[in-house]
């Protein structure tokens, strides 16, 4: 399956989404910033196959990261979550075809559809 790369600050919801992509057989890198996500990304001898972030993020916020991650490896997917509208909205200005956005609070099967859809375009 794929390699993900999982970065949110809250480590209960960290270790609740990895379970889940888990559970479909992803390998999933988990991270607490935006920092430590684009260090990993960078460094990573495979290349990941997509990033779920949390938006709202101290630091380093999560489309700042996409931004970024995008641009060391184009193509990569995207996942977002924010639980505030108007990041989401933000989302839209990310230079790439393969993203989706993820309103919190969600369900893991959300979680899970999103990043198979993201996988598959």
């Amino acid at each position: 399956m794929a390699r993900i790369l999982l970065a949110d600050d809250e480590a209960a919801s960290r270790e609740l989404v990895a379970r889940a992509l888990e559970t479909d057989g992803h390998s999933v890198t988990t991270t607490a910033s935006g920092h430590e996500a684009l260090d990993h990304l960078i460094k990573a001898a495979t290349p990941f196959d997509a990033l779920v972030t949390d938006i709202n993020m101290p630091g380093m916020d999560g489309l700042e990261l996409a931004a970024k991650a995008i641009a060391h490896q184009p193509g990569l997917g995207i996942v977002l979550m924010s639980g505030f509208v108007e990041q989401l909205e933000r989302a839209k200005s990310l230079n790439t075809k393969r993203f989706g956005v993820l309103a919190k609070p969600f369900t893991l099967e959300n979680m899970r559809a999103h990043v198979r859809n993201v996988l598959a375009i």
